[in-house]
């Protein structure tokens, strides 16, 4: 598979209380195309809603894929692909870095009643992880596999669509990448403003 010729990807970077959200307009050759920044609270439930406000801001109907960094971001602000596809009618992945048992355990551990059941009840709607292997091809010591759900896509088109939109002797995705350098950038430069500093 090519890789789509515009990929939205979404990255959090967390503060104490509020996550900031980068989204990423990248072309298949890995040039970036276009940048919107959206906040979420870190602990809450409105990582879903904040992705979609972010897409609908960028208004960009080139964009083919939406890629999201994880699931759980903003300490268990669950995304729910299924809203995400639905809303911006684009297939929706999520991509993570390691072999996991699984969330419902912390998710037990950290929430309980509503808070809990909420949680549960969007993480058991989402796909089952698919494995990619090595989809860098590169030897760095981050080099590994990755493990992506997709919504609107079938898991092996899902894979290669990951695999080509990460670059040779990087392990992230290519839109993920620069959505995660954008979104630090983002709250460090909200945290120099409430600050004061320089």
């Amino acid at each position: 598979m090519t890789a789509p010729s515009r990929t939205l990807g979404v990255a959090f970077s967390d503060g104490d209380r509020t996550s900031r959200l980068a989204g990423a307009v990248v072309t298949a050759d890995g040039v970036l195309d276009g940048l919107g920044f959206e906040r979420c609270a870190v602990g809450g439930t409105d990582a879903t809603e904040a992705v979609i406000r972010l897409a609908d801001a960028l208004d960009r109907e080139d964009v083919r894929h939406v890629a999201c960094a994880g699931i759980a971001p903003a300490w268990f602000n669950l995304l729910d692909l299924h809203r995400i596809r639905e809303a911006l009618d684009r297939p929706v992945y999520a991509v993570s870095y390691e072999a996991s048992p699984g969330l419902e355990p912390a998710l037990r551990e950290a929430f309980n009643g509503d808070a809990l059941a909420r949680r549960l009840d969007v993480y058991r709607s989402l796909p089952p992880r698919t494995r990619v292997d090595d989809p860098s091809e590169g030897d760095s010591p981050a080099a590994g596999p990755l493990f992506v759900r997709a919504v609107g896509l079938d898991p092996d088109r899902a894979a290669a669509a990951v695999r080509a939109v990460t670059r040779e002797g990087f392990r992230r995705p290519e839109p993920l990448r620069i959505a995660a350098i954008a979104a630090s950038a983002h709250r460090e430069a909200i945290r120099r403003e409430q600050h004061g500093t320089e």
